[in-house]
């Protein structure tokens, strides 16, 4: 018998869609930035760090989210934060590119297309799951086992919580989407009963 090691990694950010298109072309060029200047682990760190502190934080998460704000405000309020926090000076750079170019919103989708790039060329599957409440370490364990059963031997989860799912999971791996959700699970009722009137 071949054991499988699976290794996983907990990254509480928000959503990664492949079709998000902005979010990756920022992700690339602070990538592509990282690797020429031969600081991509530091960087990496940093992305790390900021990722958890918007999921933390959810006066943070409203503060990415409001469009009202003037754009040089919001990028020196962020910058402080991020010096406050102890971020070093090109992920502050960074921030503040997106924060004029008005993609605040994005900050977070932008962080989590970083790690997947990452996580694609250490040649893991990145697994993006999302649920109506955090995830217990033993609900955990338990995705890593069912996704080793699968064929997913080296997967790097990225979590987030969204209450609208009401319970159950959605995992999306590449192109494979499993929904247990009890919203899907509702969704396709409401479908079917349209279907029969």
């Amino acid at each position: 018998m071949v054991e499988t090691a699976v290794e996983t990694t907990v990254t509480p950010v928000g959503r990664i869609d492949a079709a998000d298109g902005l979010a990756n072309r920022y992700a690339k060029a602070l990538f592509k930035y990282a690797e020429e200047r031969s600081s991509l682990a530091a960087l990496l760190d940093q992305v790390r760090g900021l990722s958890s502190l918007i999921a933390q934080s959810a006066p943070l998460r409203a503060f990415l989210a409001d469009r009202t704000l003037d754009i040089r405000q919001s990028a020196k309020a962020l910058d402080a934060l991020l010096v406050s926090q102890g971020f070093g000076g090109d992920i502050r750079r960074f921030a503040g590119v997106v924060a004029r170019n008005r993609r605040l919103a994005q900050l977070a989708s932008i962080l989590s297309a970083v790690l997947a790039i990452d996580a694609r060329r250490r040649g893991e599957m990145i697994a993006e799951v999302r649920s109506a409440q955090k995830l217990s370490d033993v609900q955990r364990a338990s995705l890593q086992a069912r996704l080793s059963e699968a064929g997913y031997a080296r997967v790097s989860i990225v979590e987030h919580v969204e209450p609208e799912l009401i319970g159950g999971l959605v995992v999306r791996i590449g192109a494979r989407l499993f929904d247990t959700s009890i919203r899907g699970r509702l969704s396709r009722i409401q479908n079917v009963m349209k279907g029969a009137a």
